[in-house]
């Protein structure tokens, strides 16, 4: 698959009255054209960060301190502001994980679904406002005659997350990226959504980052994942491949502390100990070690690599075995 995006060796710091936040260290992954990849990890590993740099949406003090990102050849690391101005909206866009806070208050949402085609598709206001009407209708909300004219407060979480959609699906950009777009949702309203943006992604050919905590979402919108822990990658593969046979400690720990549909009704979630790093001091050695029921004496003293082996799959442990041919769902590694 020909790749959109390419990041190379990202790191981002945020410099603190406590210490220097090493917040993304050297992160490295591909998105292909109408791809949809899943960046899991939980709060903290620094997936919202990277996502941030990748837009070039970081609010000082936090600087990208190494790395390339390059979007259909071009460094966005590079570009001017005003061309990133023209880049965003145009050929790329986020959903944020509140739309509430996202959304402006004091703009009706009419014209905040049709300011994007206005300034980046050259529609005339009234000509944006129809194309608002039948994008609001798209993303099924119902009377978007009505709603065109409604404010944020007056229309529930799930709305507010649909029109959020058809804002960044407005300009029918290349890639989209969803930070946690479903977190404050109830399970009905989640898979919507969903649903949805894996329609219109369809339709258009998008390429979706999809940032999230939860395994489930992964599992059941993405084709390939990557996992982050403390500011670093240290799992790739395909969703099959992970959720069928993670070889990371963390990535198993992620997936054991999902709650089960089936099983024995006294079967207790099971917890990751400890938390993360303080990641003003990163450590010698492997991050998770200190929470890792597997770790040994090399384990503490000595950083894992992210190692990539033939299938493709790629992880940061020192003792994870890595498949030779990829992982086929539900028959664990195939030989």
């Amino acid at each position: 698959m020909e790749p959109l995006l390419e990041v190379n060796n990202l790191g981002v710091e945020i410099p603190t009255r406590h210490g220097t936040v090493h917040a993304v260290q050297g992160i490295s992954y591909e998105l292909g054209r109408g791809e949809r990849l899943g960046i899991m990890g939980e709060s903290g590993s620094g997936k919202t960060i990277a996502a941030l740099a990748v837009m070039r949406l970081l609010l000082p003090p936090a600087r990208v301190v190494s790395g390339t990102v390059s979007f259909d050849g071009r460094n966005l690391l590079e570009m001017s502001v005003r061309a990133i101005d023209r880049w965003r909206g145009a050929e790329a866009s986020m959903i944020f994980q509140d739309p509430l806070t996202a959304l402006n208050p004091f703009l009706r949402i009419g014209i905040q679904v049709s300011e994007g085609l206005e300034i980046h598709r050259g529609l005339s206001r009234t000509k944006a406002l129809v194309e608002a009407r039948r994008l609001l209708e798209r993303v099924q909300i119902s009377d978007p005659e009505r709603r065109i004219d409604e404010f944020p407060h007056q229309i529930s979480g799930g709305m507010r997350q649909r029109v959020a959609i058809a804002i960044a699906m407005a300009t029918r950009p290349k890639m989209i990226v969803a930070d946690e777009p479903t977190t404050a949702l109830d399970v009905t309203a989640q898979a919507n959504i969903l649903d949805l943006l894996r329609q219109m992604a369809a339709e258009e050919g998008t390429s979706v980052i999809l940032i999230t905590h939860d395994p489930a979402v992964v599992a059941d919108f993405c084709e390939r994942v990557v996992v982050m822990y403390a500011g670093r990658i240290v799992e790739q593969g395909t969703v099959d491949e992970v959720m069928d046979l993670p070889l990371h400690p963390y990535a198993q720990a992620l997936l054991e502390s999902v709650p089960q549909m089936s099983g024995p009704r006294e079967r207790r979630l099971t917890a990751i100990p400890g938390a993360p790093p303080d990641l003003t001091r990163p450590s010698e050695g492997c991050p998770f070690a200190p929470r890792c029921r597997q770790a040994k004496d090399r384990c503490r003293t000595e950083r894992p690599l992210l190692r990539t082996g033939p299938s493709g799959r790629s992880v940061a442990c020192h003792f994870a075995p890595l498949p030779e041919t990829p992982v086929i769902r539900g028959g664990g590694a195939s030989r």
